[in-house]
């Protein structure tokens, strides 16, 4: 009996299906080289049942699947499509797969209508709800599109090549390229020779020679995905299951992959000491390495028990050589789909392929950025770099914008190429809005240079300002999906202000601020313009300095009465009532004034420069409520306020 290997390679594929004893001679034996995952074999026991006219769903099923997992979506998108019509109880996967093989074969309309069928029949599905809830995604990739020159290397060869990987100056893949001295191996998948690791001697795209690795590392089976580390003297890499000569399988005879370490034991790449990693199993693959840029966490692809999808993105902290904890990076990342291939760039973006994210179709490459452990929104790389094919592999340099990915796509030289590229303009990693405004006079449209423009977030903070340009012009960058104002303000002149929501894609906006000349003040120096603005008296809980939710109402009021007028200095006066002592009150005043103060500078906005402010505790008294007097509460009340006198 064949050995079953399985490849997870650009697949990552995990569910078997088996039909019942009951299907004709032509199907079950179809059946049986598709539980091997002898898909080709498979494939031709299919079609001659389906010549014959057997229509079942289960071989419509395996059949559609037979091309689907060889990235063959045209075939795919035909046999999905003859299951979609034979029967109205599909299942949801099988949608899925079907809209994603026509959005391969850039049926696009078709495919959304199946993502319609698939969202009716899971709406709970990430993959499904992204798809109704993002209804611009392409509008987003175009907007990625186009930053990126491709180039298909010289060193593919007629069959696989892909999983690159930078190395002491050298560049590592992983390809099945077939070598005179090799005798012929091939694995039942797609009936093609087994992977080994291949190094080019330098990184230029137009070297062609190539050599086996490592001896000690390349096995009679798989070995893809490698990782090192600066030094060079440690790397991880992905295998199938077989350790120290010991091939192993998992309950239902299926070879699973693996992560091992090699430290390197010579000053050349010929001898490694290969050790399996701890948290592999038998029973489940554990594939595709990426190093973060200080090297201590190794992330990688697994479709371990806890896995969201088909396949999700893991990490584990290493502390000398030691593992911790396996910690599935969330549902920002992975998805009921395939996330595979991660890679850590040394500005920390995490790139991944995934067919669960909304792509062009088959595995797309995404990014998202780290910061301090938090996972960024995941954004597709649009083309060239994607493609209606599997596109996966990807790595960067950071600091030259050179790169590599491989792709199936038309016009390679063998199944899966590799290509460099050179980066030629950053890519959007995050959702961002560019507001470009200007600041005009309102009487004569002429420009105002010299105005503050200050950006306040939805809690009417302000948490930017800028000068406007002698145009008037001003700009901000923005996320998408909040809530801002901007404000503009001069001497002589009044405030500008405007509100508004930023949308849920990266773009830009433009706003105008217009302002009206103001030659007089509103009121003589020395007016209290709590009267004049109808503000309530600003009070204070007893012996308390804090700003009262109430009070936060009313000193609003001052805010947008010194932008209105940005040429008014504002003197703050706090008093308290007579309980206590007269030092105590001076002390408590002063601490109520310097509150006010820092309220309308912090949360409002307010140049410090234009606000002064003491505390003169309870030396001038509203009513009679003085030392030794009995008043009741309301009555202590009115002396415990502030003031705003203008003073300029």
């Amino acid at each position: 009996m064949k050995k079953i290997i399985t490849i997870y390679i650009s697949l990552f594929f995990l569910s078997i299906n088996v039909l019942s004893a009951q299907e004709k001679k032509a199907v079950k034996e179809g059946n049986k080289e598709f539980e091997k995952l002898a898909y080709i074999e498979a494939r031709q026991s299919y079609l001659r049942a389906s010549n014959k006219g057997v229509k079942s769903a289960e071989l419509l099923k395996n059949l559609g699947d037979s091309y689907y997992f060889n990235a063959d979506y045209t075939n795919a998108a035909k046999w999905y499509g003859q299951l979609m019509q034979s029967s109205d109880s599909i299942p949801s996967e099988y949608i899925y797969r079907y809209a994603l093989s026509l959005k391969s074969d850039k049926r696009y309309l078709a495919s959304d209508n199946a993502m319609e069928k698939f969202h009716q029949a899971k709406g709970e599905d990430y993959r499904a709800n992204l798809f109704v809830n993002e209804r611009n995604y392409l509008e987003e990739i175009e907007m990625q599109s186009g930053r990126f020159e491709l180039v298909n290397v010289d060193f593919n060869s007629e069959l696989s090549d892909f999983a690159p990987s930078f190395y002491q100056g050298s560049l590592i893949y992983s390809s099945n390229r077939q070598q005179r001295s090799a005798a012929k191996r091939v694995h039942d998948w797609n009936e093609q020779p087994f992977l080994d690791l291949y190094k080019l001697n330098s990184t230029e795209v137009l070297k062609t020679s190539s050599s086996k690795f490592s001896s000690t590392v390349n096995s009679i089976y798989h070995e893809s995905t490698a990782a090192f580390t600066k030094d060079g003297l440690t790397m991880y890499f992905t295998r199938n299951n077989y350790t120290d000569k010991d091939y192993k399988e998992d309950e239902d005879g299926t070879n699973r992959l693996k992560l091992y370490r090699g430290t390197r034991i010579d000053s050349g790449n010929t001898n490694w000491d290969v050790q399996e990693l701890p948290f592999n199993s038998d029973e489940y693959s554990v594939a595709h390495p990426t190093l973060s840029p200080d090297e201590k966490t190794l992330y990688f692809a697994s479709d371990m028990p806890g896995t969201r999808g088909l396949s999700d993105l893991y990490k584990v902290a290493i502390k000398d050589s030691v593992f911790g904890d396996i910690i599935n990076l969330g549902d920002k990342i992975n998805t009921e789909g395939r996330e595979t291939f991660p890679f850590i760039s040394q500005d920390n973006k995490l790139y991944f392929a995934s067919d669960g994210h909304v792509g062009l179709g088959g595995l797309d490459v995404f990014v998202s950025e780290l910061n301090d452990d938090k996972i960024g929104d995941v954004f597709n790389l649009g083309r060239p770099v994607n493609s209606p094919e599997d596109d996966f592999t990807f790595i960067i340099d950071s600091e030259t914008s050179l790169g590599y990915f491989a792709s199936n796509r038309e016009g390679g030289k063998g199944f899966d190429d590799i290509y460099s590229f050179k980066m030629f303009k950053p890519i959007i990693s995050r959702c961002e809005q560019a507001i470009n405004g200007v600041v005009l006079n309102k009487e004569n449209d002429q420009p105002i240079g010299n105005a503050t423009v200050y950006l306040l977030d939805e809690n009417n903070k302000v948490i930017n300002e800028k000068t406007s340009r002698t145009d008037g012009s001003f700009d901000f960058t923005l996320d998408c999906s909040k809530g801002y104002s901007i404000r503009s303000t001069k001497e002589t002149y009044s405030t500008a202000e405007k509100v508004f929501n930023t949308p849920n894609i990266t773009g830009s906006m433009e706003r105008t601020l217009f302002m009206k000349k103001q030659d007089e003040l509103p009121a003589p120096l020395g007016t209290d313009i709590a009267p004049l603005l109808g503000i309530n008296l600003i009070y204070f809980d007893l012996d308390k300095s804090f700003i009262t939710k109430d009070a936060e109402v009313e000193l609003r009021k001052v805010i947008d009465f010194m932008y209105v007028y940005p040429n008014v200095n504002i003197d703050v006066r706090s008093h308290t009532d007579s309980r206590n002592t007269d030092q105590y009150n001076i002390d408590l005043s002063d601490r109520r004034a310097k509150s006010t103060i820092e309220y309308l500078v912090t949360v409002g906005g307010i140049s410090r420069a234009r606000l002064t402010g003491q505390g003169y505790g309870e030396t001038q008294l509203r009513n009679k409520c003085s030392d030794g007097v009995k008043c009741s509460e309301s009555e202590h009340q009115l002396n415990r306020r502030s003031e705003f006198i203008i003073v300029k």
